[in-house]
């Protein structure tokens, strides 16, 4: 089963919409990337993306988000609450599942090295992927933030960065890359416009400051609701919790006469976080989570592969129009190169293999798990497809847009099954031969390559029915013919088991 890992970039874009919908779309259209949530705030001027990722196409995701930025954010005219020093301001692999942290440490290197190369943006790696001791925070990382930087790198010997060019990019600014550990991003909104008190509360309460271990803090006024925001990020809710955190601002506002108007979770929050602070407050004694609340324990019943499969296929039995055939040979087109995987790892494990086979076998391997990915990722495409299909559908026939929309709905539903017969081809060509294959597993290998031929065959029932709706008959004959082609090449020698 192929690891993930959590990606949050932090970008310094909050208003514009269009520019914030292209960033995203940049991570999005990566083969694996699965978008969890956008949170944009126009007082930060500030977004945060979070996603996930296998690790074969985290750092791609990363890297094109970093792109995307770099060409649409101007640092010179950015103006916002949050601190920043970069277009794409911060990029941090955190590790779930049971993924290990090396893992982000190793990826956090590879993003680092290309953006300075590739983009020429300078780059500071931080937290558990930084190189030096005083980089591990990133506030000192940041600290004078674009416009300081800019004074300070190239002459300051100190903020030469990790990777990239010794001088700041003149509009995307530096990028701080990192790995770290799960962390809580909270803000307290006080019923107050003090600023200066809100100064004094925000050092007198973070880590650095004397106050609560584990607890970042910075005072922020947000122009729209004439208020003063604490902004906190719980570096270790272990040791400083949501609770904590709210009972130690309560303790020192109370007296002032101010009180919370409200408080908000910044981008995705653990569940343990969050049960902590209802254990926390509701004073519960000898609770346990993993026992005692229903989702934890239905997650894990459904986390077994058996469970996520008899849904799948109980899904396809359903009379909703998705998932439907499209979907069906992608998981097919997935199944095969997974199974391929499987049966060139057990023959790069076999005593009797031949040295000289194992670098093609490793590269196959490695092949293999790419293309399964963004076979994976047709799935979803797939059933978005549809949907959107079925709105253009819902469109009153007396609009004029209702053609257009449906016409250019037909044309991404025949699109994508292409896509998914041709990743599908590749893996059958890579899987020619099956030189070096252990014959304990050759079963396993002729069946990869039988899901494989069937993912081509189920997708190009759906290319047909959908192409032939189309009133491009330009279009629709180019992706009959490339399908065509693709089903030609099932029948050539090379390519049968």
């Amino acid at each position: 089963m192929s690891k993930f890992v959590e990606c949050v970039p932090n970008f310094s874009e909050g208003k514009d919409a269009a520019k914030i919908a292209a960033i995203v779309q940049a991570a999005a259209a990566v083969p694996g990337v699965l978008i969890l949530d956008v949170e944009k705030d126009a007082d930060h001027n500030r977004t945060v993306l979070t996603f996930i990722a296998p690790l074969e196409t985290a750092v791609e995701g990363m890297f094109q988000t970093a792109k995307k930025a770099a060409e649409l954010i101007d640092l010179n005219y950015h103006k916002g609450e949050h601190p920043r020093m970069g277009a794409l301001d911060v990029a941090p692999f955190i590790p779930i599942m049971d993924t290990p942290v090396e893992e982000c440490v190793k990826l956090a290197g590879m993003l680092a090295e290309r953006i300075g190369r590739e983009l020429n943006i300078p780059v500071y790696l931080y937290d558990l992927a930084a190189r030096k001791d005083d980089r591990k925070d990133l506030a000192k990382v940041r600290k004078g933030q674009f416009e300081g930087l800019r004074e300070e790198i190239g002459k300051n010997p100190d903020r030469v960065p990790d990777y990239g060019p010794n001088k700041i990019h003149p509009t995307a600014g530096a990028i701080a890359v990192g790995a770290r550990r799960q962390i809580v991003n909270f803000n307290v909104n006080l019923d107050t416009a003090d600023m200066e008190f809100a100064k004094s509360l925000a050092k007198k309460i973070r880590t650095s400051g004397g106050g609560l271990p584990n607890l970042r803090a910075k005072e922020i006024f947000l122009e729209s609701k004439n208020q003063v925001q604490m902004s906190t990020v719980l570096t270790d809710y272990h040791v400083t919790s949501i609770k904590r955190a709210l009972d130690e601002i309560e303790k020192e506002i109370k007296p002032k006469g101010i009180n919370i108007a409200s408080t908000e979770l910044i981008g995705l929050t653990t569940q343990e976080a969050l049960t902590g602070y209802a254990i926390e407050s509701l004073n519960v004694k000898d609770f346990n989570p993993e026992a005692q609340v229903l989702e934890t324990k239905l997650l894990k019943l459904l986390g077994s592969w058996q469970s996520g499969a008899n849904l799948f296929i109980d899904a396809l039995a359903n009379t909703d129009p998705t998932p439907g055939g499209g979907s069906a040979a992608g998981i097919s087109g997935a199944m095969g190169c997974a199974l391929g995987q499987m049966a060139v790892g057990v023959s790069l494990r076999s005593k009797k293999l031949d040295e000289a086979k194992k670098p093609a076998l490793r590269s196959l391997n490695e092949k293999l798990g790419t293309l399964k990915t963004a076979i994976q990722n047709c799935v979803s495409s797939d059933a978005a497809a549809f949907d959107a299909f079925m709105v253009a559908m819902k469109i009153s026939k007396d609009n004029p847009a209702r053609k257009t929309a449906m016409q250019a709905a037909l044309a991404h539903a025949a699109l994508v099954p292409l896509e998914t017969a041709g990743l599908a081809s590749q893996a059958l060509t890579a899987l020619a031969g099956g030189d070096g294959i252990s014959a304990q597993v050759m079963s396993d290998y002729k069946s990869a390559r039988y899901l494989l031929e069937a993912a081509v065959r189920c997708a190009a029932e759906n290319v047909f029915i959908n192409a032939e709706g189309l009133e491009d008959k330009a279009l629709s004959a180019k992706l009959l013919g490339g399908i065509k082609g693709y089903l030609a090449a099932l029948e050539t020698d090379g390519s049968k088991p």
